[in-house]
């Protein structure tokens, strides 16, 4: 009889092929790591320019979308970079707008920057295709704004539900007016009074004007005092130019805070 002798050459092809598939598994979670790495220099270094850009006593949140990262950054085009800032506050003497506690943010389209010049910093020949910008006017504002008419407390922001479907909108047309619900206390000749109040708001020359059609009391013996308190939310909020100095083109109402947003194009990253 024949003894058989075992095929090792397969063992060590075996080896062989689990070795390639682990080194090849390291490399790509290196790649990948690198990657991240890239990205967060260049999230860093956008962060520290808006922070500069926006006047904000903090950096903001700054997130370059898309992977690999590196692929872009060899294009010099970023193709979509989030930046996000709260409680940010706006205060112009010359124009009376003084509003603290804004959220800030901005989806840029197509940021153009070599990938050197953006991990030193330098960004200077930066430049944006697109910028959408937002900023969000919340109750804390809205609540200080209306006590220099009249003392409200815990005043609410919240869409008016019931007249959601009333007016179509056109998805390609900027939506400048919105219905509002407003609830909330005051104080009317020493007596508590709370109120929901119903209307809208309208985008007038890049403010927000708040005008109240209907209000309803929980203690209806003070019908009187209506025209009163609509005249004292009658109220106007100007806050200047968009991200990136976008004018505000659309308005709408979400549960807390009033919204403007608005589009502004071919811009560069930082003040030249």
């Amino acid at each position: 009889m024949t003894a058989h002798t075992p095929a090792r050459p397969r063992k060590k092809k075996s080896r062989r092929g689990k070795f390639l598939i682990i080194t090849l598994i390291v490399l790509g979670v290196l790649l990948v790591a690198a990657d991240f790495a890239l990205a967060a220099a260049g999230e860093y270094q956008i962060a520290q320019r808006m922070r500069e850009k926006l006047q904000l006593n903090e950096d903001p949140s700054v997130r370059i979308n898309g992977f690999p990262f590196i692929l872009q950054a060899v294009r010099g085009d970023y193709k979509h970079v989030e930046i996000d800032a709260t409680g940010v506050p706006i205060k112009n003497e010359q124009s009376g707008v003084d509003l603290r506690d804004l959220d800030i943010h901005a989806d840029l389209r197509h940021t153009r920057v070599e990938l050197a010049d953006l991990l030193a910093g330098n960004v200077s020949k930066a430049t944006i295709d697109q910028v959408d910008g937002s900023i969000k006017i919340k109750a804390l504002d809205l609540n200080r704004l209306a006590n220099q008419v009249t003392p409200f407390d815990k005043l609410s922001i919240e869409p008016d539900n019931r007249v959601a479907t009333r007016t179509p909108v056109t998805p390609a047309a900027p939506q400048t007016t919105a219905a509002i619900k407003l609830s909330g206390q005051t104080n009317v000749a020493g007596k508590a009074v709370t109120l929901t109040a119903y209307g809208q708001i309208a985008l007038v020359s890049g403010a927000i004007q708040i005008n109240v059609d209907d209000i309803e009391l929980e203690d209806t013996s003070l019908k009187q005092i209506i025209p009163q308190l609509r005249q004292a939310l009658a109220i106007k909020i100007d806050p200047g130019t968009l991200p990136f100095g976008a004018t505000p083109t659309a308005v709408e109402v979400e549960s807390g805070a009033f919204k403007l947003s608005g589009v502004i194009t071919d811009v560069p990253l930082v003040q030249r």
